[in-house]
This record gives structure tokens, C-alpha cells and sequence, in this order.
């Protein structure tokens, strides 16, 4: 029977006792119809997984109690970082979530001259606790036990400034000479992904400026959901863990 794996926003420790609320508590308690006594496993980002017993059903919310720690973790050897254009709706979740069946660390959503969602600040921060609550899900769907950092959506040109300096830099483009497997064994990559409509020339150009390698990818163009989920297959199966 498949375990159910729940993230909680608090440290853990064994023989301590917690509360499951929101999306998690219901899906818990009105989807499995779990009961007092069963077992599920709990996560809170830090590394490793805890056992936990489920002890009391309140209306807000599932009292647990920790049980051991598991020293399991799943990620990858490669460390991956995505820049990836804010695009509509359900591509962006489908980005975010299959980024981190991918073992993706780090996402940053990049607003770019094509980008055609326009977010003011305060959108801006509900669209981060949204794309927040997709990875975690997908980290617990996946049994990732480290939640990949989300940031808040950025212009391009920030975004570009935010890469670590050790980074391997990959811009997509079906006219580059090179392939994934020609980088030179990278331990550290940024990927670019542009919006619906791809990255303008001059977007592109700041790119190379800023040390981003085009390469290719076949020669089709792939619409930028595809794209990501493509390169970051490619990426992890040449240099990681697939």
C-alpha cells in the first residue's frame, strides 16, 4: 500500500506531536478516510522523513504524533536551477510540478517582454504561495524530502543577475551547434526557458552576454512547457540521476 507523505511547515522531531491542517488534513480525512492508528509519513523540508501515528481528527485540522527519523533522501547529484518565463495558468503549474519530479532545486519565474500574464505586487505574492503549494505537492507525490526554493516572479534581467557564479549557463535554441551533451560535465546548471513566444533577440542576447550557452534541443520548436520538461529529462538523464 502506497504511503500516504504529508509536508509540514514546522521542525519535526521523534516522540514530539503535530497538527496536519489545510489541503493535507482534508485530503486525510475526507479522500482516504485514514483512521486513529494509521501510520503516514511526515517531511518539513530539512532532510530525511519521520514516521508519524495519527492520534485525534479535529474540524481544523489531524493530531499526529512523530515517530522515528528516516535519513532517505532523493536528490539529484546535479543541481539544477530553472529560469523559467512566467507563463498562463496551468503551463506554469505543469512547469513547476513536473520541475520537481525532475529534482530541480531552485525555480525562478522570470517576467520577460513576451511574458503575457502582468502581475502587480499583490498578485505577484499570490501566485508565489500558489506555486509554493504545487511544489509541495509534487514533493510529496514524488517522495522528495527537500521543497525546491520558489522565487518570487522577477524581470528577466534580475533574474539573470540571481545565477550563482559557478554555474553551468544553458539557454535553449534550435539553431546552437552544441547539444546537452557536449556542456563538460557540469555539478551546477541554470537553465532558460522562455515564455509563451519564446525570449525577444535582444532578451536573448543579454543572456549570452551573461554567460548562458545556446544549445539545441532537436531541431523543432518546442512550446516552453515542453521545453523545460525536455531539457531538464535531457539535463538530469546526461549529468544526473535518470
Amino acid at each position: 500500500m502506497r504511503l500516504t507523505r504529508v509536508y509540514v511547515d514546522a521542525a519535526l522531531a521523534a516522540g514530539s506531536s503535530c497538527q496536519v491542517g489545510g489541503s493535507a488534513a482534508n485530503h486525510i480525512m475526507r479522500v482516504l478516510r485514514m483512521r486513529e492508528g494509521d501510520v503516514i509519513t511526515l517531511f518539513d523540508g530539512r532532510g530525511g522523513e519521520y514516521a508519524a501515528r495519527i492520534t485525534g481528527f479535529r474540524k481544523d485540522g489531524v493530531d499526529v504524533q512523530v515517530l522515528e527519523h528516516r535519513a532517505v533522501e532523493r536528490e539529484s547529484p546535479l543541481d539544477l536551477t530553472l529560469i523559467q518565463g512566467v507563463s498562463r495558468g496551468e503551463r506554469m503549474d505543469w512547469v513547476m510540478q513536473k520541475a520537481t519530479e525532475l529534482g530541480v532545486r531552485r525555480i525562478l519565474p522570470a517576467l520577460t517582454e513576451r511574458t503575457v500574464v502582468r502581475l502587480d505586487p499583490r498578485q505577484s505574492e499570490k501566485k508565489l504561495q500558489h506555486w509554493r503549494g504545487v511544489v509541495i505537492a509534487a514533493c510529496e507525490q514524488c517522495g522528495r524530502n527537500r521543497v525546491p526554493e520558489v522565487a518570487a516572479p522577477l524581470p528577466l534581467h534580475e533574474a539573470l543577475r540571481a545565477i550563482e557564479p559557478d554555474c553551468t549557463r544553458v539557454l535553449l535554441s534550435p539553431e546552437a551547434s552544441l547539444s546537452a551533451r557536449d556542456l563538460a560535465s557540469p555539478t551546477k546548471v541554470a537553465l532558460l526557458i522562455g515564455p509563451e513566444g519564446g525570449l525577444a533577440e535582444h532578451e536573448q542576447q543579454s543572456a549570452i552576454r551573461a554567460g548562458f550557452e545556446p544549445v539545441r534541443l532537436g531541431p523543432r520548436i518546442l512550446r516552453t512547457e515542453t521545453a523545460a520538461i525536455a531539457a531538464l529529462a535531457a539535463l538530469q538523464h546526461t549529468f544526473g540521476d535518470l
